[in-house]
């Protein structure tokens, strides 16, 4: 069983939510507003974060920054009525795990949480070993959620050291976009191949910024990435 937050300010929606996420065996907290649910969040330990964009106090993009600022890998979903690739990309690039479009059935949303939920159930018990993996100057600690550059800290989210690693176990080859979310997701949902491209933007801005000359992430025009290595 998890424990899954759920920050929306929409009461019958919050209760519709609420009930979904309780009846797939979890435990649920909810919260009508940004600022109760980052107080929860802080307060207390989470498996997953379902917050709406558009809330009252602390918005969700802002919740999902400070979050992200303050080192919290919790997997976090937003949920917009917005259907904008604007909204899409700036919540992708503050750290957020998932998007959901207003209006959405709860079978989606619940998909998507569970895919999250086996993704993190799967990093914590993977056994007493830490799971390494080094290439280059990048190692990734996938236990730990641990990665580094040139020794130093990169704070990423549960889907990207998912997608380092799909490229860094095959430097050198070539990966598409569907194929890039084939493994990160591993489920039946239906999600726009443009959606890596965020990702990899975002990945490249937080090893930039540790390296300026960084350049390993090579896009392939009408093909796909890879991982480049010197």
């Amino acid at each position: 069983m998890a424990r899954v937050l759920i920050i929306e300010d929409d009461h019958g929606l919050l209760e519709v939510l609420g009930l979904a996420v309780a009846d797939a065996g979890h435990e649920v907290v909810s919260h009508g507003d940004g600022d109760a649910g980052w107080r929860a969040l802080k307060e207390a330990s989470f498996d997953l974060v379902i917050s709406d964009v558009n809330l009252p106090g602390l918005d969700g993009f802002s919740l999902c920054r400070k979050a992200r600022e303050q080192g919290l890998t919790v997997p976090i979903v937003l949920l917009t009525s917005r259907d904008s690739d604007i909204d899409e990309a700036l919540g992708l690039e503050l750290g957020a795990d998932d998007y959901v479009t207003k209006p959405f059935s709860s079978r989606v949303l619940l998909a998507r949480v569970a895919a999250l939920l086996r993704r993190e159930a799967l990093r914590k018990t993977t056994g007493t070993k830490a799971v390494t993996l080094s290439v280059d100057h990048l190692v990734i600690d996938s236990e730990r959620m641990l990665v580094q550059w040139r020794g130093h800290a990169i704070v990423v989210t549960v889907t990207e050291i998912k997608l380092l690693e799909a490229l860094c176990r095959r430097p050198g080859v070539v990966h598409s976009r569907s194929q890039l979310l084939d493994r990160l997701r591993g489920d039946d949902t239906v999600v726009a191949d443009r959606l890596i491209d965020t990702y990899i933007r975002r990945l490249r801005k937080k090893l930039l910024e540790k390296d300026d000359s960084f350049d390993a992430i090579e896009t392939l025009v009408g093909a796909g990435y890879r991982w480049r290595s010197p």
